[in-house]
């Protein structure tokens, strides 16, 4: 566990891109071979705005990089956050309570919150606006939506006092449990639904997905689905039922358009608010 660690701390910028186009590349593949909808949709052609903002996340993660390393010298030194409040462990107890704790405070929590107040809810919406959930959508976040996730992660960082090390081994972890649960694969329905009492499945989070509410607002976690159980946001719905996109933009076209993706956080909606699936 302590290689582990060790390794996470000064893990190279290469093979962090590794991780990233590894999980892509070995997700989308199999989407082609065990497909969830057999929907015909052009797959390059969606990729492009996808693949567009996930270059941008980098791009907006990488300068901001310093402010994780800076913090965790400060928690380390002041001996400051929950992990270092708690009694002396075992490492590996360790190492998982803090995957734990920053997935419940950086990542369901962030998530929820995005969901309830405007002006947050109006930026993450270019994530819920594909109307072909794949792979290449898990980062599908408009540039101001990863400047906010960012913060939310440092914020998250300071409270639970976590060491680089498991946040870089939390991050790693995230990008691939994201590319997988947002894959368009179909396993069969017994596995799925076993691994969604630990994790994240694709049927669970592709219900997050639906276009209307209230499934639209539920299933929020990211790695571990026990967040969504214990705080009463899970929600289970039969994937032949799932209509992907969000009914206030139902424009497909405008929807895969970089430009009018970068805009949509500061349109209007098309009705003032959105109805509830009877």
């Amino acid at each position: 566990m302590e290689s582990l660690l060790n390794y996470f701390e000064t893990i190279p910028s290469h093979h962090r891109a590794f991780i990233i186009a590894g999980g892509l590349t070995f997700f989308w593949l199999l989407e082609g071979i065990m497909p969830l909808f057999g929907k015909p949709y052009k797959k390059w052609q969606h990729a492009i705005p996808n693949i567009f903002f996930t270059i941008t996340t980098i791009l907006v993660n990488l300068p901001l990089a310093f402010l994780l390393l800076q913090c965790s010298d400060w928690v380390v030194v002041n001996d400051f956050g929950i992990l270092n409040w708690l009694p002396e462990m075992p490492r590996w107890l360790y190492v998982i309570l803090g995957l734990f704790l920053m997935d419940l405070i950086g990542a369901y929590l962030p998530h929820f919150i995005e969901h309830k107040i405007k002006p947050l809810w109006m930026v993450h919406l270019v994530h819920h606006t594909d109307h072909n959930v794949d792979t290449t959508t898990a980062n599908r976040h408009h540039p101001l939506e990863s400047v906010i996730r960012y913060f939310f992660t440092l914020i998250g960082f300071l409270i639970i006092g976590s060491p680089i090390g498991i946040v870089m081994l939390y991050q790693s972890l995230s990008v691939v449990a994201t590319q997988f649960n947002h894959a368009n694969i179909k396993l069969p329905k017994r596995i799925d639904t076993m691994l969604s009492y630990v994790v994240v499945s694709p049927d669970m989070h592709k219900v997050h997905h639906h276009y209307r509410l209230p499934y639209t607002d539920s299933n929020y976690g990211n790695i571990f689905s026990v967040w969504d159980r214990l705080f009463g946001t899970f929600m289970a719905m039969d994937t032949d039922d799932i209509v992907y996109g969000v009914d206030v933009f139902p424009d497909e076209k405008k929807n895969g358009h970089i430009g009018e993706l970068l805009k949509q956080p500061f349109q209007k909606y098309d009705k003032p608010t959105m109805e509830a699936e009877k």
